[in-house]
């Protein structure tokens, strides 16, 4: 994984371009795609993806569960109901799964990819943003280009871009020219839409969309000013979103820097939090028997010749809550082919058990863990056990080097949503009075296992979850939250009955987590404690 790969430069002065530029796609919905499945069950079924235009078109025979390829780093997966009235399955792009339901109709099944999940594809407006990083080349320009910071063969050649999105493969190319940026989006070498961009001194306001979605609103609403002023002056940077909820009704929301209602965040290393609840949906359906079990029972078989006396003990509980004693962290092992052979095969740094470091190599081995017990792909086990029961569909799922969910990290999610997965847990398990996770499960995963040994305020930690504590008017508020890279926070608050959520832009930029419980503690808890 590479933030900026080759590139070339000639009769270009690329630090011209440098600054916000604003987008609008040639056509509208350009990047809700329709799906159709035709004649399922013949020898001459197919699948069909769409927008204006046919885009793609597979022939394929029905098996147990339907893996249809449709080029270079694109297919699909599918289950069909029993009762053959709808199929729930996913888009894989690059590295990324998109859920998607095809309902029945008449003798075809029909559904919608909607790539605007992505960040940088909103249906609005495209914003692609040309600075420096630190590390580009000395009077080159560096490239967060559309809201990704992951960047492949970036080439500029005379007054012509390209570029690959590292996560789901897709191609941008285009133009160069004086007042302006023209981008065409390709999606396995078919184009999608023209993009074309003029600068800008900043994004548009946000704004919120009505959905129903199962969130209903306080009748007293909060009123933040301060917050909403020092964001629009600039003086809190990045901010994207900012949500409260109390007593279950949402108290709070708005969107800022160009985004909505159906924005959704890449929630980084927050989405640690939501594979610590599959862990828990997996030990309360008795597929995992519980946290004390060996994790070498269930590693894939041809791995096992790295297993030694001190990595025979590491446990369940040991990987939720980051003390399995592994030194191999994530910025390594994802440079490399095999990320499970780079984290098993060398010694442990430390005993299981004695010391707790913050990584994402535990995480990531809960989910191949889980994996190996499933007979069926982990991805439907996440969609049919927590999102769809949280009404949660507009999602994406980031996968590790073998296309298995990665719980490490990397969940696409709308703040409202997030929302949702925060009170879940603040209302021990249950959501809209159906019981999803156990409570005893939600007790184990706040209480305070560990410390985190190598965090700069050694926080108490649960099972992916942090202990925060919070001083308004002399007044100590403790917390529970999870955490993501860039600032994004599901921050739970049993003592006031709330939830927090903020998201911002911040990815990589130091401070950003300071400057999220800055806006909890500063800005959003003396107004709910008054």
């Amino acid at each position: 994984m590479t933030m900026i790969a080759g590139y070339a430069q000639q009769h270009v002065n690329f630090e011209n371009y440098a600054g916000l530029w604003k987008g609008q796609a040639a056509q509208n919905n350009a990047f809700e795609i329709a799906v159709t499945i035709k004649d399922l069950g013949s020898s001459k079924a197919s699948l069909i993806l769409a927008n204006e235009k046919e885009l793609f078109r597979k022939e394929f025979t029905l098996k147990d569960t339907l893996n249809v390829p449709l080029g270079n780093k694109l297919y699909f997966e599918g289950i069909v109901d029993e009762d053959t009235s709808k199929i729930n399955g996913f888009i894989k792009l690059g590295i990324d799964f998109y859920p998607i339901q095809l309902q029945k109709k008449g003798e075809s099944y029909k559904g919608i990819l909607n790539l605007s999940a992505n960040h940088y594809l909103q249906s609005k407006s495209h914003y692609l943003e040309i600075r420096k990083v630190y590390n580009s080349v000395e009077g080159y320009g560096a490239y967060p280009l559309l809201g990704t910071y992951w960047v492949n063969d970036l080439e500029i050649h005379n007054n012509q871009i390209s570029f690959e999105d590292y996560k789901t493969g897709m191609m941008f190319q285009g133009e160069l020219q004086q007042d302006q940026i023209i981008l065409s989006v390709l999606l396995n070498e078919v184009e999608l839409s023209k993009i074309r961009y003029q600068k800008t001194d900043a994004k548009e306001k946000g704004f919120l969309i009505h959905i129903e979605d199962g969130w209903k609103y306080a009748k007293n609403k909060l009123l933040l000013p301060k917050l909403e002023n020092d964001i629009d002056e600039n003086q809190l940077k990045g901010i994207e979103s900012v949500l409260v909820t109390k007593d279950g009704k949402i108290h709070y929301e708005n969107y800022f820097g160009g985004t909505n209602t159906s924005t959704t965040n890449d929630l980084r290393s927050a989405g640690k939090s939501i594979g610590s609840a599959i862990i828990g949906l997996a030990i309360d359906d008795g597929i995992i028997t519980g946290t004390q079990e060996k994790v070498y029972e269930y590693i894939p078989q041809s791995y096992q010749y790295t297993k030694d006396e001190e990595k025979s003990k590491i446990t369940i509980e040991h990987l939720l809550t980051m003390s399995s004693g592994i030194g191999v962290y994530e910025d390594y092992y994802q440079e490399t082919d095999d990320w499970l052979k780079t984290v098993l095969e060398p010694k442990l740094k430390y005993n299981a058990g004695e010391h707790t470091n913050y990584m994402s190599a535990d995480p990531f081995l809960l989910s191949v863990n889980l994996s190996e017990r499933l007979s069926y792909p982990l991805e439907f086990y996440m969609h049919q056990k927590l999102f769809a029961l949280l009404g949660i569909h507009n999602y994406i799922l980031n996968t590790d080097h073998k296309g298995n969910p990665y719980f490490a990290g990397g969940i696409y999610m709308r703040p409202r949503d997030m929302l949702k997965f925060g009170q879940l847990y603040l209302n021990k398990g249950v959501w809209n009075g159906k019981r999803i996770l156990s409570e005893q499960w939600i007790h184990d995963s706040f209480k305070k296992h560990t410390k985190l040994e190598n965090t700069s305020k050694k926080n108490a930690y649960g099972y992916f979850w942090w202990h925060e504590t919070y001083t308004v008017n002399e007044k100590s508020i403790s917390t529970i939250e999870a955490r993501g890279n860039g600032g994004q926070y599901i921050s739970i608050i049993p003592e006031l009955n709330a939830v927090i959520v903020v998201t911002t832009e911040n990815y990589n930029k130091r401070g950003s987590g300071r400057q999220t419980e800055k806006i909890i503690e500063k800005y959003i808890l003396p107004k709910m404690i008054k």
